[in-house]
C-alpha cells in the first residue's frame, strides 16, 4: 500500500488484546492502515466497530476473521481491499438540517451578503464536504431556494463529497426514507420539497438539479474544484488526530473563494489548530479566512 504523505504516528501501546481477536500489535496495524486512508483514529476500546463494521466485508470476500483480512492486506495489490475497509469503518450518521445556527445563519447573512457581492449571472458555489447520503446537501439546496429572493435570484452549484462511492451513490438519487426524510425535515418542507414515491420520498427535480456528488478523500484526494462561497465540514474532524485535522482544514481553505465562509459541527473547534482560518463574529462555527479582505469582508458579522 502506497505510504501516507505525512507520517503517522504509532498508535499507543494495547494492554490487552481487543475483543477483535486479533493480537494488540496486529490491531495497531489494522487500525493504522485505516487511519493513513481516512483520517479515522481507533483506540483499543473501539474495537467493536472493527468487528461490527467489517463482518459484511469479511463476507464478500470470504474471509473467515479479521487476522485473515489483515493477511490479505499485507499480501500485493491490496489497495482496493484497504480502501473498502477504510470506508466501511467511516461513520455517516447525518440528517437534514442538522443543527439550526449554520442554517440559521446561512439564510439570514451569509447567502444574502455573499450573492450581493457577485456578478449578475453568478451562481454561488457550496460545498458538502464529507456528505454521507446528502441530507446536507439537500437541505443546502433547499435553502438556497426558500432564500433566492433575498440572494437576488441566484442560484447555487452544491457539490457534495465523501470517500464512500456507495453513499455517494445514495445521494445522487435524492431518494430518503420516510424515517430519513422524519430526520430534521418539516411537514412543509416535505410537502414542498420532495415528491413521494414507493419506499419514501424523492428531491424534487429542482432540487436534484443544484446538487452534483463525486467521491473524493479529504485526506488522500480531495477535488480538484474550488472557488467555493461556503464549505460545510462538519461533524468529520472529530474522528481525525491534529496532524490530519490541520491537512483536512488546510485542503478546505485552499478551495475557499476569498470571502467564503467554512462551517464546522457544533462540538468542533480550530482553536488548537495552525489553520489560516478564523471565528467569524457573530455565529458559533463558522470560520473565515484570515485575510483583510475577508476582514473587510465580513466586518462584525
Amino acid at each position: 500500500m502506497t505510504p501516507p504523505a505525512v507520517p503517522v504516528a504509532a498508535l499507543p501501546s494495547l494492554a490487552v488484546p481487543p475483543r477483535s481477536g486479533l493480537s494488540a500489535a496486529e490491531f495497531q496495524e489494522l487500525a493504522l492502515v485505516i487511519r493513513r486512508i481516512s483520517g479515522l483514529v481507533l483506540g483499543p476500546e473501539q474495537d467493536y466497530l472493527l468487528v461490527t463494521r467489517l463482518a459484511p466485508l469479511l463476507r464478500r470476500h470470504g474471509l473467515a476473521d479479521l487476522g485473515a483480512l489483515l493477511r490479505r492486506l499485507r499480501g500485493p495489490g491490496a489497495a482496493a481491499l484497504a480502501a473498502e475497509m477504510a470506508t466501511a469503518t467511516a461513520t455517516h450518521e447525518t440528517s437534514f438540517f442538522r443543527d439550526e445556527i449554520p442554517f440559521r445563519h446561512l439564510a439570514e447573512t451569509a447567502l444574502p451578503r455573499l450573492a450581493a457581492a457577485r456578478g449578475r449571472e453568478a451562481r454561488l458555489k457550496l460545498w458538502s464536504a464529507a456528505c454521507s447520503t446528502g441530507q446536507e446537501a439537500f437541505s443546502l439546496a433547499i435553502l438556497a431556494q426558500e432564500s433566492r429572493a433575498a440572494m437576488g435570484g441566484r442560484g447555487v452549484d452544491i457539490l457534495g463529497t465523501d470517500l464512500s462511492s456507495g453513499v455517494v451513490a445514495k445521494a445522487s438519487e435524492g431518494f430518503f426514507s420516510d424515517f430519513e426524510a422524519a430526520r430534521g425535515l418539516s411537514p412543509a418542507r416535505r410537502a414542498r420539497w420532495f415528491e413521494t414515491v414507493p419506499g419514501g420520498l424523492r428531491a424534487i427535480s429542482a432540487l436534484r438539479a443544484d446538487c452534483r456528488f463525486v467521491t473524493a478523500n479529504l485526506v488522500e484526494n480531495p477535488p480538484s474544484a474550488g472557488g467555493f462561497d461556503v464549505v460545510m465540514l462538519r461533524n468529520l474532524l472529530i474522528y481525525l488526530d491534529q496532524p490530519t485535522k490541520e491537512r483536512v482544514v488546510e485542503s478546505c481553505a485552499q478551495r475557499m473563494a476569498p470571502e467564503a465562509l467554512l462551517y464546522l459541527g457544533a462540538a468542533e473547534v480550530l482553536l488548537s489548530l495552525r489553520s489560516r482560518l478564523v471565528p467569524l463574529a457573530g455565529c458559533h462555527g463558522a470560520y473565515r479566512l484570515d485575510s483583510p479582505a475577508a476582514a473587510r469582508f465580513w466586518g462584525a458579522a
